[in-house]
């Protein structure tokens, strides 16, 4: 009666936001820039955290503008048995028109709340170690794999990354330093000046890479050549790839598309999502991992037809439907259930 209209538990979290039995939250404790376009955001997370595996990531949500928006990032630190003050670390990397990346990178301060999912994702080490192992990654596809790294040493580990030039390496002083102590092999092709990854050069860079067990991770074309070289070697059980983003097969031509809980309607194409498509018209969207494979992001489809991007399958509204929005554009006029 005392907190009517509010409850209890909500002046405990303007005083305890990470205390233990409230919803999952964090606080950012700094930013650390690594690139012109990249920095690592120290979180404390609340006391329901259950841990990380190396590998993995954690689905943020962080409020924009005045819209709380959801990403996925792959976690950056050790594992709680290195990193011992409970703190976590993501590496972000600011891409155009990326309203989330952006305002971490650029505009994040500490003491800023966030809200946190538990961390999820196999893109992680198996529990006998592999006597060699390859990485092999690209722009901010390293992210990942630095948190590997960060948490377990191998004997034999060999990296190739890409980046334009030198100086957008992400942790580039730290791979250097690990190769300084013989812990690392690493070789850095540069595209700007060196041109794109060519898988083929794998012999020539690594002769041994089929003996190799190897976590991949980077842009949809390296993921594709790695996924189809391996295959042809006939060793696709030794690469693990992680990716950030589905690969698009079909796109159509798009059309009106109506949030009809808010009552917004916008014109979409046929290549964009719909979960982008609505955030970007501030609706509130729920998402998750953003590639297909959480079901975070599922919603009611009222009228009209979609399309998954990664198949092309075309799905139309009936009663009781649902799609996911993070791999679906408009095929049409339709209407979705925010």
């Amino acid at each position: 009666m005392v907190t009517t209209p509010l409850l209890p538990s909500d002046y405990l979290d303007l005083v305890s936001p990470l205390r233990a039995g409230a919803d999952l939250r964090g606080r950012i404790e700094a930013v650390h820039p690594e690139t012109g376009d990249a920095a690592t955001i120290v979180i404390k997370p609340g006391r329901g955290w259950r841990g990380h595996t190396a590998g993995q990531y954690v689905r943020l949500g962080i409020d924009v503008d005045g819209v709380r928006l959801w990403r996925a990032y792959s976690i950056t630190s050790p594992t709680n048995r290195y990193r011992q003050d409970g703190r976590i670390t993501i590496t972000v990397k600011a891409i155009p028109d990326g309203k989330v990346s952006n305002h971490l990178v650029r505009r994040a301060r500490p003491g800023t709340l966030i809200h946190l999912d538990q961390p999820t994702g196999d893109f992680v080490l198996p529990q006998a170690k592999p006597a060699k192992v390859l990485y092999l990654t690209a722009g901010s596809g390293i992210t990942p794999v630095m948190g590997m790294l960060r948490d377990t040493e191998f004997d034999d580990v060999v990296m190739i990354h890409s980046a334009p030039q030198p100086h957008d390496v992400i942790f580039r002083d730290e791979l250097h330093d690990l190769v300084t102590d013989k812990k690392l092999r690493l070789t850095e092709v540069h595209t700007d000046t060196d041109g794109m990854l060519d898988i083929a050069r794998l012999d020539e860079l690594v002769p041994d890479w089929t003996e190799r067990e190897t976590w991949a991770c980077g842009p949809a074309g390296l993921l594709d050549a790695a996924e189809k070289h391996w295959a042809d070697y006939g060793v696709q059980e030794r690469l693990h790839t992680e990716r950030f983003r589905p690969s698009v097969v079909v796109t159509g031509d798009g059309g009106e598309v109506t949030f009809s809980a808010t009552g917004k309607t916008v014109d979409a194409d046929g290549a964009t999502p719909l979960l982008d498509i609505g955030e970007e018209a501030g609706v509130l969207m729920p998402s998750g991992c953003r590639m297909g494979i959480c079901f975070g992001c599922v919603t009611p489809l009222k009228t009209g037809a979609v399309r998954d991007l990664r198949t092309g399958e075309i799905t139309e509204a009936e009663p009781g439907v649902l799609i996911q929005t993070c791999v679906s554009a408009a095929a049409g006029p339709c209407d979705i259930e925010r």
